[in-house]
This record gives C-alpha cells, sequence and structure tokens, in this order.
C-alpha cells in the first residue's frame, strides 16, 4: 500500500487523521471514502488504494476520532461489539461536521484537481447519503447503508447522482427499509438502486465471511461508472486494449506487454487453464509459451465489441496455420498444418488506465476437431462452421438436433 494518514482540522480546531492514498498520476478528482463501524482499519484502507488506483485522491477520514481514535477493529464478535458501542457514542450532527471538514480539506489538497464524490460502506454508506444531502458534493454512492430509511426527510436535498447498493439477504436492512429508501428518492430523476441476489450485509468486504466476490464485483463497476460520468477520469479502454493487443501479436514483446498491466494482473485462459497470476508467472508465460506459441499468419478478426466503465469484451475470431505447437491452445498437440478458425470471447478489466486481468474462452472441442485431434463421430460439436456461422454466413441452424424435423409445419 503507498497511502499515509494526515491530519485534518476540525471545525473546533482540533485535528484528526484521515487515511489518503494517491493515483499514480499524482492527481485527479477526489473520492471520500467513510468506513464502516470498524473504523479506518484494513478493509477501508484497501478500499482506498483501490479508488486511488482508479484514479481519484482518496481520502478515509477517522469518524470516531471523537470517540476513539485511529480505531481499527477486525471482523470478529468482540470487534463487533467494540465497534457498536463506539456508534452508539457519536454524535451525528458533529460527526457530519467532521465529513464537512474532510471535504474541504481534500479540495484544498493540490493533487485534488477536479469535482469530488463520496463512497460510504456500512454506516459510511449513512454518510454518503448524508452528504449528498448537506453538501455540493458531485458523486454518492451507498454500500449497505444502515439507518438511510430513518433520514427519508433528507432526500430532497439531493441533487448529485447517487447509487444504493444493497445484499439482497441483509439481516439488518430488510426489503421494506430499501423500499422506504427508494420511495424516498422517488423524485430524484438520477438515483440507481442495485440488489444483489443472494448477498449479505458486508458482501463487499474480503475479509468477513459475507463476502460476495461476484455482487462485490458488479457493484465495483457499477459504481465506478458513476464515478467516471460525474467525476472522470475518463479512460479510452478500447484503445488501450488495442495497443497491449498490438504488443502481444505484432510487436511480440513480453515486457512492453506486461507494463501496460497492473503491478500483479491475471490471464485466465478457461478452456486449458493457460495463463499467469501476479507479474512473475504472467510474464514468464507470455514470453516463454504465449507469444513464442503464435504462428506467423495467426490473425485477429473483429466481430463485436462492447465497453464498460472498467472492462472491455471482445467477440473475434482467432485464425491461425497450425504449423507449431500452441502451448496455450492446443498443448501437448503436434503441428498439423491445418488452418483453423475458432470464435473466441475475451473479457478485459482494467484497474484506471491499466489491464488488471483478461477470461479468454473459446470453444476447446473445435479447435481439436478442427487439427484432426478428434473425431466428430456422433458427437453434437462442430469444427470451422461455427466461425462461418459467426460471420454471417448461411449455416443451418439445428442440423444437430434430431428432433428438429419432427416440428416441421408444426403451428
Amino acid at each position: 500500500m503507498s497511502g499515509k494518514f494526515i491530519e485534518i482540522k476540525s471545525p473546533d480546531g482540533a485535528e484528526f487523521s484521515g487515511y489518503l492514498a494517491l493515483p499514480s498520476g499524482g492527481s485527479g478528482p477526489g473520492v471520500l471514502v467513510f468506513q464502516e463501524i470498524f473504523g479506518v482499519n484494513a478493509h477501508i484502507r484497501a478500499m482506498v488504494e483501490l479508488w486511488a488506483a482508479e484514479g481519484y485522491v482518496a481520502l478515509a477520514p477517522d469518524i470516531f476520532w471523537r470517540v476513539e481514535p485511529r480505531l481499527d477493529l477486525g471482523y470478529s464478535p468482540e470487534g463487533v461489539q467494540r465497534g457498536r458501542a463506539a456508534r452508539q457514542k457519536l454524535d451525528l450532527e458533529l460527526t457530519l461536521k467532521d465529513v464537512a471538514s474532510s471535504l474541504a480539506a481534500l479540495r484544498a489538497r493540490p493533487e485534488c484537481t477536479g469535482k469530488v464524490g463520496a463512497v460510504g460502506y456500512c454506516f459510511g454508506g449513512l454518510l454518503a447519503y448524508l452528504t449528498a444531502a448537506r453538501s455540493d458534493i458531485d458523486a454518492a454512492i451507498c454500500y449497505y447503508g444502515g439507518g438511510i430509511d430513518q433520514h427519508g426527510d433528507e432526500a430532497k436535498s439531493i441533487r448529485c447522482p447517487i447509487i444504493f447498493n444493497w445484499g439482497e439477504k441483509d439481516a439488518g436492512i430488510p426489503a421494506a427499509a430499501r423500499e422506504a429508501v427508494r420511495a424516498a428518492m422517488a423524485a430524484h430523476d438520477n438515483a440507481e438502486f442495485y440488489v444483489y441476489r443472494n448477498a449479505q450485509h458486508g458482501f463487499n468486504c474480503d475479509l468477513r465471511a459475507s463476502f460476495h466476490p461476484f455482487a462485490a464485483q458488479l457493484a465495483r463497476s457499477r459504481s465506478i461508472g458513476l464515478l467516471r460520468r460525474t467525476l472522470g477520469p475518463r479512460h479510452d479502454l478500447s484503445a488501450l486494449w488495442d495497443n497491449h493487443c498490438d504488443l502481444e501479436f505484432s510487436a511480440r514483446d513480453a515486457d512492453a506487454t506486461m507494463a501496460t498491466m497492473v503491478p500483479e494482473p491475471y490471464v485466465n485462459h478457461i478452456p486449458t487453464l493457460t495463463g499467469g497470476y501476479g507479474y512473475r508467472e504472467l510474464r514468464r508465460f507470455y514470453k516463454y509459451h504465449f507469444i513464442p506459441s503464435l504462428p506467423e499468419d495467426t490473425q485477429v478478426v473483429p466481430i463485436s465489441r462492447t465497453v464498460g466503465p472498467d472492462r472491455v469484451v471482445d467477440e473475434i475470431l482467432f485464425c491461425f496455420t497450425h504449423t507449431k505447437e500452441i502451448e496455450f491452445l492446443l498443448p501437448g498437440v503436434k503441428p498439423t498444418g491445418k488452418r483453423v478458425e475458432l470464435p473466441t470471447v475475451a473479457i478485459v478489466e482494467f484497474r484506471g488506465d491499466k489491464l488488471a486481468n483478461e477470461h479468454i474462452y473459446w470453444d476447446q472441442a473445435s479447435a481439436l476437431l478442427q487439427v484432426g485431434a478428434i473425431e466428430k463421430s456422433e458427437l453434437p460439436i462442430s469444427g470451422v462452421e461455427e466461425a462461418k456461422k459467426l460471420a454471417g454466413e448461411e449455416i443451418a441452424s439445428n442440423a444437430m438436433m434430431p428432433g428438429w424435423k419432427r416440428s416441421e409445419g408444426k403451428d
């Protein structure tokens, strides 16, 4: 982690701390990160670092400083008990004045060069909501904010875009509470509500038993989308992905390819379980196994591309002549000299302007069939016909279905 604690002036002249992290470029829009009842602990510091990696000057003020400065709790029963006790002692109105001081301190930093948003978790979700209502903050994101439904009268004061991320199975925030918030925000034309199926309270925290990685990922993508739209920075993910691919397939430079990625990225080729986790393993994979395995006539034919706030999804045809062993795609299969055209999908996630990971899918049965490593026989598989159909050629549908002819002429 690259963050550090700084001092913030309180409204009454005292000082309290906040954990600050800067983006790799040194400056950017700001994000206030509001803690759970467990203080500015390891999870909140990690969230500050994550938002900094996305290009934001991120600051988590020590909200509980008037009760117990630098409170740093884990998620054990004892930690829950101490956190709840600290929360009960907190003067919410005085805390919101400290929040205003934190917002002013963040905006005053020379590294903060643009608008400022707020992201809050648990108790911090309530603070993000109230900050949206009582300040001129530019965006707000609330993760499973308890007690928001008890402050519905504040909704009319919110002018900025806001997101509410809830867990469907949150025992502390029932559906009735969520719906009360939705009703209070009904007049707001830029409020988004998301309920994550089977997710519990704290689903974003990987230190909790309730961590739900898929809900956390989806909520993060939606949150990034809001911040990109309202605060920036805006990255051309399509161009960044194209550059990465050019370095792989044209320049064939492993080190230059790695330079486009976060410090510890991963690549997962799903059908063959090839790729690598972390810088060292992935660089080894690219340099000694992926790039040298690419046939000279390798061609990537684009079919479609979808670009989201933090990822690119590519649908392509991966075409080559099998003139060498392709370790990552056809490991152990000797060159056959046969032509292969393989429908492939790549899902590429970014952290800021760097690639974080790639999930690559293709039909391994089709690849093996096209090089003659398996026989079709009676198996419901197809070879180059998949590529032709994807490219728009008139390949008959449903030919593999034995019962297709039985429905002819019906209805």
